[in-house]
């Protein structure tokens, strides 16, 4: 007799094999197992006893995963179901997922990836969901991606844990949400949380800014100010662009980091602060450190935990999901009709590189729906440049290096080669842009050309 606590689990598909490989898995992972050829067994077996999860595969005959999943809106909207579909059939997984699948694998697919997909989907719907970050998380958890699975997991362990966290990752790959995620999981989501943008605040200010300062302290101080970090008192600071910040900024914030003190700017007296810090970055900290350029003692005081935030392209499987989840609130939120993305514009959303990654993503898809023309989205209404895709024969990191080139010079140009106007079209800072010119030569015109009216 089954335990009253072992799981059943409903596997509909049509192939054989993909049937004996699941109830083997399941089966010696403590599962019970219920076996159908297609949608129309998987209900009549449904009609005899209640099962806890359905797996399906997305194409069968007769009645398939599509179909069935519809029915299951109707007879038992709250059972869970996870989609099978071939490998790089993208566009059926995110019909599924639209459909109202939790989630989705590859055929084929690894043992121990079923089994943690399997444990998660059952875990979240035994808590009715209330502990995962996905609710308001903006699209940044609707993934089919391993990588971002892991990730949530452990942004859910950190965030009720009061240690400072370093996120790393590209411009772009959604640093700030997760800085916001944290917070918003942690026990000091009732206070501020205040982000500070290092990147984009000029050094002679970000100390004002960054701790205050006292009326008369210096010729504009006409009353007291109180700085960011006495603003972030009982709740998170929020970092961004932290390796930015000049060598005199590292030595007056790893002193606080240390005490938790700060002095505003002309006073004599002592502040105490109680709040974590949340710094980002898309620089190599670790090379800056090596170099000389960071300060190693504040490297380490600010990453206690370290969290990577893998770019789009290392997570493909999520660009349809994430694409139509973009056009969906997109639409909504401009009162719209919704958007259509035919195969071939996700096909070329697959092939493109997106260096900006899903900022990128998120502004192609907004801007491409206001172009496009009878409520169906083109691979041309993105407005993205072909560089951005490999060549044949060339490596996929020459490429995107030679994207971000284009772009940075094209924003230039755009912008009569200010670097101050060219940053924000890109969506990086000054420093930021700075540093890439550098990297990759380019040369800035003395003589700029003149614009006219």
């Amino acid at each position: 007799m089954a335990s009253k606590d072992r799981k059943t689990i409903l596997v509909a598909d049509d192939d054989p094999h993909i049937q004996e490989v699941l109830d083997v898995r399941l089966s010696s992972a403590g599962y019970e197992v219920i076996l159908a050829a297609d949608g129309r067994e998987a209900l009549a077996e449904l009609s005899r006893r209640p099962v806890d999860l359905v797996i399906s595969d997305v194409r069968m005959p007769g009645l398939d995963g599509l179909e069935l999943q519809a029915r299951l809106e109707k007879i038992a909207p709250r059972l869970p179901i996870i989609f099978l579909t071939a490998f790089g059939s993208i566009q059926d997984a995110v019909t599924a997922i639209k459909s109202g699948a939790v989630d989705y694998l590859t055929k084929p697919f690894e043992g121990r990836e079923l089994l943690d997909k399997v444990k998660q989907v059952l875990d979240r719907h035994g808590q009715g969901q209330a502990a995962s970050p996905a609710a308001g998380d903006g699209g940044m958890w609707r993934t089919a991606s391993q990588r971002m699975r892991d990730l949530a997991q452990v942004v859910e362990k950190v965030a009720p844990r009061d240690v400072n966290v370093l996120l790393l990752g590209e411009s772009g790959t959604g640093k700030e949400r997760i800085a916001h995620l944290i917070h918003e999981l942690s026990p000091r989501r009732e206070h501020p949380l205040v982000v500070v943008d290092c990147g984009s605040t000029p050094a002679s200010l970000l100390e004002s800014e960054l701790f205050g300062h006292v009326k008369g302290s210096f010729t504009h101080a006409v009353k007291d100010k109180k700085g960011l970090i006495e603003e972030a008192h009982k709740g998170t600071l929020f970092l961004d662009e932290i390796g930015n910040i000049s060598q005199e900024m590292q030595v007056r914030l790893l002193r606080f980091l240390e005490n938790r003190k700060i002095r505003r700017i002309g006073d004599t007296r002592e502040i105490a602060v109680d709040c974590r810090v949340v710094a980002a970055t898309n620089a190599d900290l670790a090379q800056d450190v090596a170099r000389g350029d960071f300060r190693e003692d504040l490297y380490y005081r600010l990453r206690v935990v370290t969290i990577q935030v893998p770019p789009l392209r290392d997570r493909r499987e999520d660009i349809p999901i994430l694409a139509e989840h973009f056009a969906k609130s997109f639409c909504k939120a401009q009162g719209m009709p919704p958007v259509a993305i035919p195969r071939e514009t996700a096909e070329f959303m697959l092939a493109y590189a997106w260096p900006g990654n899903i900022r990128e993503l998120k502004n192609a898809v907004e801007a491409g729906i206001v172009l496009c023309q009878g409520g169906v989205l083109t691979p041309a209404d993105l407005q993205v440049s072909p560089a951005g895709k490999p060549r044949h024969g060339e490596s996929e990191a020459l490429s995107l290096d030679e994207s971000e080139k284009q772009a940075i010079v094209k924003a230039l140009e755009k912008s009569n080669w200010v670097q101050k106007d060219a940053a924000p079209l890109l969506g990086v800072s000054r420093r930021a842009l700075n540093y890439k010119i550098q990297k990759y030569g380019i040369d800035i015109p003395t003589r700029r050309r003149v614009i006219k009216p």
